[in-house]
């Protein structure tokens, strides 16, 4: 259990590095007005509308991945066995007996010791 949940966790973490990328390369809602007054370059790697789809289509996709090992990563935590709470909870059944009960007198006359039954007549 615990190599999956490492195996998630690495998974994960690249894909959070992977969105932070594909965020920062993506332009602005602005840009393509600074592209229009000459300060800015509209031909790229993938084309004028070309880079815009593929990188917000990788970010969806990445999102989604992100999104689902969150949840496999929250279900991986809560269904942990639980250790026992203390050491004695874990222990084995003792297998020591117990000591015999001693019967108490039924009445101080029957206890042993007592002087009841040597009243003088």
């Amino acid at each position: 259990m615990e190599t999956l949940t490492i195996v998630v966790l690495a998974v994960h973490v690249l894909t959070a590095a992977g969105i932070v990328v594909l965020v920062l390369l993506q332009h602005g809602k602005g840009a393509d007005v600074g592209a229009a007054f000459g300060s800015g370059s509209s031909g790229s790697l993938f084309g004028a509308t070309g880079s815009a789809n593929f990188l917000s289509r990788t970010t969806a996709m990445l999102a989604t991945v992100f999104f689902l090992t969150s949840l496999g990563l929250a279900y991986l935590a809560s269904s942990k066995p639980t250790a026992p709470g203390t050491v004695m909870e874990s222990a084995p059944a003792s297998t020591v007996p117990a000591p015999a009960k001693s019967e108490a007198p039924k009445s101080p006359a029957d206890a042993p010791g007592s002087r009841a039954n040597e009243v003088p007549k």
